[in-house]
């Protein structure tokens, strides 16, 4: 049996590196500096979906993680070597959503370290900011426009394709090709009977998740009509995916996705219906004999599903407050039965980093939204609007997805592949204090302060503007 290390820190106590696993990564560390910046998002998600996270080499004891290094060099090649026509290394310069995102990450990790004491801590804490804040950083500085995130969802769709057709060949086999590489098991859970397929995830649920929350970047593929064929591709491997995990969550997700793309008639009528969510929720709240959140132990859509498990754990984290609201809290596990897993990822925060951790992270959420909304109603063109809807669904699937499942492995690069797009494509929001108008060709710049020339000849700040608007909000 394998020996393990202490809870921080810890893991496996010999290096674990297939041959194959050697070789894909070192041919994608070549191809980090060989393919020209805007491609090189290719080999970094490759990589990193295909190599299983367990995959790691053990030297003097400390765990040197594949994805790790590759995250590393992936982010020293986008950071200090750019495009050539780049000005920013993130697009559109540092937002809102990105130094909310550093203090959810900051916080927790502070938080955790606070709890745990010892020098374990400070390692695990070092691999959380590694994995987060770096892999996050490095998605955000290679998503740069529009191209760069579709050219992200083709590589989703083709990444589907092959954990698809793994994902079912564990259900005829009940063997996971991935699991014979090292890193994730190699024969899947079956629960009441049902093979909960995983591929190169660390669980079904996250494998899952993955490929529910793509299904409204796939419907944007076919949207833009240049890559239809890869959509229809796309959407059928993820569907399998979703399928084969044989968890609620997952499928729940799928349907929250389709759901929030059809929503498209209501987008000028969101304000009512976030409202009448409110209301509906309250008046559950008030008539219901259990809280409003035991609703998600009614729901199993597989007959396997620990619903009630999900419903229980919301409730403990709300009984508790006192217990983690400041630095967070390691004594879940005494709440009740099962509570030490925290499959939701607002519990998961807010156990890890308190009320600082978890209120960062729901305004990354929040901020996201906003941006995509403002820009939708600034967008005069109908596909860019369409574009920043299918955005804003992918992003309601997370939300939804949240409640039932914690992102711990690849699934959370595909978390912060899709806050990046959302940065990167709504770029005209990080002009704060400057408001575009269009009024019958002619670009006018209004500020509160310095009132507008009106001259026959516009200034080089008015052309620039004027290029820079059409660009991107009139076309």
């Amino acid at each position: 049996m394998e020996e393990h290390g202490p809870k921080f820190g810890g893991g496996a106590n010999a290096t674990v590196l297939h041959p194959a696993v050697l070789v894909l990564a070192l041919l994608a560390l070549v191809m980090f500096f060989v393919l020209p910046r805007k491609y090189v998002i290719v080999p970094v998600l490759a990589s990193l979906f295909l190599i299983p996270v367990g995959q790691q080499l053990y030297v003097a004891g400390i765990h040197l993680f594949v994805q790790r290094i590759l995250i590393l060099v992936g982010f020293v090649r986008a950071r200090f070597m750019k495009g050539p026509n780049q000005k920013q290394v993130y697009a559109g310069g540092w937002n809102s959503i990105d130094t909310a995102f550093t203090f959810y990450v900051v916080i927790q990790a502070a938080a955790t370290m606070a709890q745990y004491t010892d020098a374990g801590a400070l390692v695990n804490q070092i691999g959380f900011l590694w994995d987060y804040l770096l892999g996050y950083l490095l998605l955000r500085s290679l998503i740069q426009d529009e191209e760069d995130s579709f050219l992200v969802i083709k590589c989703f769709a083709g990444l589907m394709v092959i954990l698809g057709a793994a994902m079912i060949y564990e259900q005829m086999k009940t063997v996971n090709v991935f699991g014979l590489l090292g890193g994730v098991v190699a024969v899947p859970e079956v629960r009441d009977g049902k093979i909960r397929s995983q591929a190169v995830f660390q669980h079904a649920l996250t494998a899952g998740t993955f490929a529910a929350t793509a299904i409204p970047l796939f419907f944007l593929l076919w949207k833009n009509g240049k890559a239809k064929l890869l959509s229809v591709v796309g959407i059928v491997g993820a569907t399998v995916m979703t399928v084969t995990t044989q968890t609620s969550t997952s499928l729940l997700t799928y349907a929250a996705g389709i759901l929030a793309v059809f929503a498209w008639p209501l987008r000028k009528k969101m304000k009512r219906v976030r409202t009448a969510i409110v209301v509906a929720l309250i008046s559950l709240h008030l008539v219901m004999k259990a809280p409003v959140w035991f609703v998600i132990a009614r729901i199993d859509l597989t007959g396997s599903s620990s619903s009630y498990h999900r419903a229980e754990l919301i409730d403990q984290f709300i009984n508790h407050f006192s217990s983690w609201w400041l630095i967070g809290t390691k004594d879940a596990a005494t709440w009740g039965w099962d509570m030490w897993d925290a499959q939701n990822m607002y519990v998961s925060v807010g156990e890890a980093g308190g009320l600082a951790a978890l209120f960062f992270y729901i305004l990354v959420i929040s901020r996201s939204f906003a941006r995509i909304g403002e820009a939708r109603k600034r967008a005069k063109n109908k596909q860019r609007q369409w574009f920043l809807w299918f955005l804003g669904a992918a992003l309601f699937s997370n939300v939804i997805a949240f409640f039932g499942v914690n992102y711990f492995d690849q699934s959370r690069i595909a978390w912060f592949a899709l806050i990046s797009m959302i940065s990167a494509c709504t770029i005209p929001l990080a002009n704060s204090g400057v408001r575009f108008k269009a009024v019958e060709g002619v670009v006018a710049l209004q500020e509160a302060s310095v009132p507008v020339r009106r001259e026959s000849e516009p200034s080089d700040a008015e052309v620039r503007i004027g290029r820079y608007t059409n660009r991107y909000l009139l076309d």
